[in-house]
């Protein structure tokens, strides 16, 4: 039987920030985050066969699959510089890869369609510029459900566990820590966010059964409405802790950034 490939949550950064002079902060704002997603190809280990990521930018209902064969890139962010919007990731995709999220998916009883317009946004592009430089390998994005409930998002992922042992790395692109408002006045000290973060790590780390049952409950957590006034950036999170099924989490990132904690997660070896 094919080993299983790990599955991550990872920070995506803000907008096109690994690829422009940041003035909004120190020069090395994004440095670190930038060298763990330069560095995750090789944490992988294994090449995958395609990619399967989970964007906090894409809500639909039903679940919507990515299914073209060349995405186009969405430059869903604004005030960027001139050159951001010209960035390229021109990655193929993965149609046989969407039939087959699709069949699991359905076999789970959640409802999933298949779109062959929907282009990559910055959740998967701009991450993945540094992890697979080459953008050789096919890219299929699925979005989020729009009524952002963890335990939906919990079972979405266990739906798409075998994909582990096919080849496939799960991706979920989000933030840990996405309150705007706070990030733009970056503070000198933040409790309320490393009160979350401090929950989330235990939390990820946590045996499998605890970890899902602590992360359906995410909003009782200390500092939880702090760290997400909306939850779209972490439920990337739920998605990937579903598909780990019985392995283990690890944090496998941590840093400070404009006043915040920002953690990723391993899943499995």
């Amino acid at each position: 039987m094919t080993a299983a490939l790990p599955c991550y949550y990872i920070p995506h950064g803000g907008g096109p920030c690994f690829f422009m002079d940041w003035t909004l902060g120190p020069a090395d704002t994004w440095d670190r985050m930038a060298a763990f997603l330069r560095g995750l190809a090789a944490r992988v280990g294994t090449r995958p066969r395609a990619l399967l990521i989970v964007s906090a930018h894409w809500e639909a209902d039903p679940v919507r699959v990515n299914s073209a064969l060349a995405p186009p890139l969405i430059y869903d962010y604004q005030g960027f510089p001139p050159h951001t919007y010209q960035l390229r990731y021109d990655a193929p995709g993965a149609p046989w890869l969407a039939d087959r999220v699709c069949e699991l998916l359905d076999a789970a009883g959640i409802a999933a369609t298949q779109d062959s317009e929907h282009g990559l946004d910055h959740g998967v592009f701009v991450p993945c510029k540094l992890i697979y430089p080459d953008a050789d390998i096919p890219v299929v994005q699925m979005s989020l459900r729009p009524n952002l409930d963890p335990g939906a998002h919990l079972a979405l992922g266990a739906a798409l566990a075998p994909l582990r042992r096919e080849g496939v790395l799960l991706i979920g692109s989000g933030m840990s820590y996405h309150n705007m408002a706070i990030l733009m006045r970056q503070p000198a000290t933040n409790p309320a966010g490393d009160a979350f973060d401090a929950w989330l790590q235990d939390a990820c780390t946590a045996e499998p059964d605890e970890r899902n049952r602590r992360l359906d409950a995410w909003h009782k957590a200390p500092g939880a409405s702090h760290a997400h006034p909306r939850e779209e950036h972490l439920l990337p999170l739920h998605v990937i802790a579903g598909a780990a099924g019985s392995d283990a989490g690890v944090c496998v990132y941590r840093d400070r950034v404009l006043g915040a904690p920002v953690s990723a997660f391993r899943f499995g070896n």
